[in-house]
C-alpha cells in the first residue's frame, strides 16, 4: 500500500507503467463511487458534468469510426453508439474494460486493452478520436499519445480530450477555501506520485503547461481550434477530489481541447 505521496521526480519508465496496475486494483472503487454520476452509457467530459449531448464537441458521429482512448469503463463509448458511431473503446487497463462489460446492456461497444502511445490500429483507420480525463495525465510522453492519435485518423479528423485544467497544480487539490491559496508554483513540472516505503510506484499523474499540451499538438500536426473551459454549472453540488462549488466558482477545473488535423 502506498505511504508516502507527493510531488516528486520519478524515472518515465516507472511513472509511465503505474497507471495500469492501479487502475487495475482500483476499477471497482472508482465505479462505485463515480458510478452514478458516469452513467452506464452516458458521454461526460469533466467533473463539472458537461455532456457530449450539450456540447456536441465531436460533431456529427452517425456513421462515423470513433475511437476512444483511456476509455475506462468504456460509458462514453456506449453513449457514441447510440447515436450511430462505429465505435471502439481502449485503455491500458484491462480491470477497467471488464468492469465496463457489467455496465453493458442494449448497448455494447468493442473494447481493446492497448497502450494509448502504442495503438494497434492501421494509419488512418478513424473518422474521430477523444479521451475525456483518460491516458494523457498518466504518461511522461504526453506527446506519444498526440503522435499515434494523429496516425490512427483520417486527415480532416477530430482529435478532443479533456485533463485537468494546468492551473489546478499551483493550488492544493481540495474543494474548500483551503483550496484557492496557490501554494506550488505552475511550472514545477514534477508528477504527483504515491508510492511504498521500498519506492514502489503505486500511482503517478503528470502536470503540463497550457503551453505544454499546444507545444504538444502542434509537434504531432494538429491545429486547435477551441479551448473549451466548462464554468461550474449552478445547482451542482456534487464533489469530485478537488471539484466543487467552492472552488468551481472561481477557478477552472478542466480544459478541453478540441483540435483537428489538417486536410
Amino acid at each position: 500500500m502506498p505511504t508516502h505521496a507527493g510531488f516528486t521526480s520519478v524515472p518515465d519508465d516507472v511513472g509511465g507503467a503505474a497507471a495500469r496496475g492501479w487502475w487495475d486494483a482500483n476499477a471497482a472503487e472508482y465505479l462505485a463511487e463515480h458510478g452514478d454520476f458516469l452513467g452506464s452509457a452516458d458521454f461526460c467530459w469533466c467533473p463539472e458534468g458537461l455532456r457530449e449531448s450539450d456540447a456536441r464537441l465531436l460533431g456529427d458521429v452517425a456513421g462515423r469510426r470513433v475511437l476512444e482512448v483511456g476509455a475506462g469503463a468504456a460509458q462514453c463509448s456506449r453513449w457514441l453508439a447510440t447515436q450511430g458511431a462505429h465505435v471502439v473503446a481502449t485503455d491500458v487497463s484491462w480491470g477497467m474494460l471488464a468492469r465496463g462489460r457489467e455496465l453493458d446492456g442494449a448497448v455494447t461497444t468493442p473494447v481493446v486493452q492497448a497502450d494509448a502511445r502504442r495503438l494497434p490500429f492501421p494509419d488512418a483507420a478513424f473518422d474521430a478520436a477523444f479521451t475525456a480525463f483518460g491516458a494523457l495525465p498518466f504518461v511522461p510522453d504526453a506527446h506519444a499519445v498526440h503522435r499515434e492519435a494523429a496516425r490512427v485518423l483520417r486527415p480532416g479528423a477530430p482529435w478532443v480530450f479533456s485533463v485537468t485544467h494546468p492551473i489546478r497544480w499551483a493550488f492544493p487539490d481540495d474543494p474548500s477555501e483551503r483550496g484557492l491559496t496557490a501554494t506550488r508554483s505552475y511550472f514545477d513540472r514534477r508528477p504527483y506520485v504515491e508510492a511504498d516505503d521500498d519506492g514502489h510506484v503505486h500511482y503517478a499523474e503528470y502536470h503540463r503547461t497550457l503551453g505544454d499540451h499546444v507545444g504538444d499538438l502542434a509537434a504531432a500536426g494538429f491545429v486547435l481550434e477551441r479551448l473549451v473551459e466548462p464554468e461550474w454549472p449552478a445547482g451542482h453540488d456534487r464533489t469530485w477530489g478537488g471539484w466543487g462549488p467552492v472552488r468551481g466558482a472561481l477557478l477552472p477545473g478542466t480544459a478541453i481541447f478540441v483540435c483537428r488535423l489538417p486536410g
